[in-house]
């Protein structure tokens, strides 16, 4: 991950010093705080980051984890979810969102994204649920592929945009599922539900949430960490016993849990980003609106990306589509623009999931999306003078030789 250096011509991908060198009196001040009371884990400095994210997301609950993995899979055996199960989800996202379904003691099974949002694709989570599912004795759903009952459903909220949540609830409704959000890459981003006639922030609209504060997440910690958020006070008091080994109070164990605590320190860090993350995210709107323009002008054949009209994207990754996306990084690099690929594998095709079946063709917008995009810079203080540098030297790259990706 690169990130910003002496060279003065180098563009990173993402530049991780700035805001801390911007912050660094009150990320100090967080450090002096914890020295000074021993503080380290639980007590006010995770209180206070729980109550001011909860509030940001518009949740009820926010509980820290350590990170956003252990933030998934507490969120899925605390709404339910159990061994034996299947929980569908996308294979365009990091291995993250599988591994915990896995650890909830499921077993992950696909469906195939939209071509334009890179998210789920609601249509084709309707075909897997009435056509590739039956239902039991007792109306549960059932998929034919594992034999497994079908229990809840993970859309990722990919690069900063939530996927089309009114169809996929209505989906979970129908088939009597829960949805539990990926949106460890959406921290702030928002979604107009035409069933609620409002706006929703990420992790307010299924059973609970998944956030990572991964250092370069919008909202990072200087560290791992994550969170849940969820509007139930019984997915709440679950998560918080899972991530401190299943206790109801000290020494008294309801369940057995997890050591999945977050340590103070971090929370008090994310507490002070917490206060710039609505400016950060409105700054990095500002720059994908930049690098709309500056493309369009520029005439390059390449797809840009698509932000529907009832979505807030915050823009966690600027991610496009080309041809020959090798030729095009290697170019980029030679000119010191940093770059990178999420992802370059799809997850049913990973060495790590070969005992579930899949093959080449399983999941092909996915399959194509994985050989074409390509994520640019993007951060909150990227300059326009930087964007320029960037489209000029793509324009310069790819010109009109290359057709543009179909969608």
């Amino acid at each position: 991950m690169s990130t910003v250096n002496n060279h003065s011509n180098q563009i990173p991908f993402l530049d991780l010093v700035t805001p801390h060198v911007e912050l660094q009196s009150e990320l100090t001040d967080v450090f002096h705080r914890v020295l000074q009371t021993a503080g380290f884990v639980g007590g006010a400095m995770v209180d206070e980051f729980e109550k001011s994210f909860a509030e940001f997301c518009g949740t009820r609950h926010a509980i820290a984890v350590n990170s956003g993995t252990d933030a998934l899979r507490f969120a899925l055996t605390a709404s339910g979810v159990k061994n034996g199960d299947a929980v569908v989800t996308v294979p365009h996202t990091f291995i993250a969102t599988t591994e915990a379904i896995s650890q909830a003691g499921a077993q992950p099974e696909f469906v195939d994204i939209d071509s334009r949002t890179y998210n789920m694709d609601p249509e084709k989570l309707r075909k897997y649920l009435e056509l590739k599912c039956t239902q039991d004795g007792s109306g549960n759903l059932v998929s034919q592929r594992s034999g497994r009952p079908v229990t809840a459903i993970v859309p990722v909220h990919l690069y900063g945009q939530m996927a089309d949540m009114d169809a996929i609830q209505e989906l979970a409704d129908r088939f009597n599922l829960k949805v539990i959000e990926d949106a460890c890459q959406a921290h702030g981003a928002e979604y107009f539900s035409r069933r609620h006639n409002r706006w929703f922030k990420a992790g307010s609209m299924g059973s609970a949430a998944a956030f990572s504060f991964y250092p370069g997440k919008n909202l990072g910690a200087c560290g791992e960490g994550g969170a849940i958020t969820t509007n139930q006070d019984g997915i709440a008091q679950k998560s918080k016993m899972l991530r401190d080994h299943g206790q109801a109070k000290k020494y008294y164990h309801d369940i057995e849990g997890y050591n999945g605590r977050l340590d103070s320190l971090q929370c008090g860090i994310l507490s002070v980003k917490l206060r710039q993350l609505a400016e950060w995210n409105k700054k990095r709107r500002e720059a994908a609106s930049r690098y709309r323009e500056l493309f369009q002008e520029s005439g390059a054949e390449l797809v840009l990306p698509f932000e529907p009209s009832n979505s807030k994207a915050v823009y966690h990754l600027y991610v496009v589509q080309v041809a020959d996306r090798e030729q095009l990084q290697a170019e980029l690099g030679q000119q010191n623009i940093g770059t990178g690929i999420h992802y370059p594998i799809p997850l049913h095709l990973q060495k790590a999931y070969a005992n579930l079946g899949y093959s080449n063709g399983a999941f092909p917008v996915t399959e194509s999306a994985a050989k074409r995009i390509l994520s640019l810079p993007m951060f909150p203080n990227l300059s326009s003078a930087a964007q320029s540098r960037v489209v000029d030297a793509v324009n310069r790259a790819v010109g009109t030789a290359i057709p543009a990706a179909t969608v």
